[in-house]
């Protein structure tokens, strides 16, 4: 809950798209879980993991939001905390979403903490739209995305700080060696 008291703004639906239509510059995503448990992806996620060949079009809608804000000179950047060995999920992400993402044109790149410390990251989901607003994504522990909510008054500079040295910590995704 806010610290002033007053009831937090979770967004969904179409308020909470039109974070991806409108951002006028840039939009950086934190990704600090092994594992996220999405309704919508868990058909997908399960014949990833029985071996079944990813499907024609797999993704295409984001790709074509990503192509289309990269067309008009926005972008779209991730930084994604991995501890290996890789879970499950992120097998998943690695080999059947995050390629067609970064061919698409999201700049997307992985912070291996496996044989290091944690360069000082929150253990916070949180995408930053246009360096000025700032929404975290919050789970429970197994994954399942209990909500979004819109963080009145960010300290941006923190978060500008962190969005810099997950960049500063990563390597590219075409540089990861899982």
């Amino acid at each position: 809950m806010p610290v002033d008291g007053s009831s937090p703004v979770l967004l969904d639906g179409d308020e909470w798209q039109a974070y991806f239509r409108d951002f006028r510059r840039s939009a950086f995503r934190l990704e600090v879980h092994q594992t996220y448990t999405m309704p919508t992806e868990g058909a997908t996620v399960r014949d990833f993991l029985a071996g079944a060949p990813k499907p024609d079009g797999f993704n295409a809608s984001w790709h074509r939001t990503i192509r289309d804000h990269a067309a008009a000179g926005r972008t779209m950047t991730r930084a994604k905390i991995v501890r290996r060995p890789l879970t499950p999920y992120s097998r998943y992400l690695f080999e059947w979403c995050i390629p067609g993402n970064v061919a698409a044109g999201e700049n997307y790149h992985v912070v291996d903490v496996t044989n290091q410390p944690n360069p000082g990251l929150p253990e916070q989901d949180f995408w930053l739209f246009d360096e000025a607003v700032v929404v975290h994504l919050n789970y429970r522990p197994d994954g399942t995305q209990i909500n979004r909510e819109l963080i009145r008054d960010p300290h941006i500079d923190t978060y500008l700080a962190w969005r810099d040295l997950a960049l500063e910590s990563a390597v590219p995704f075409s540089a990861h060696r899982t």
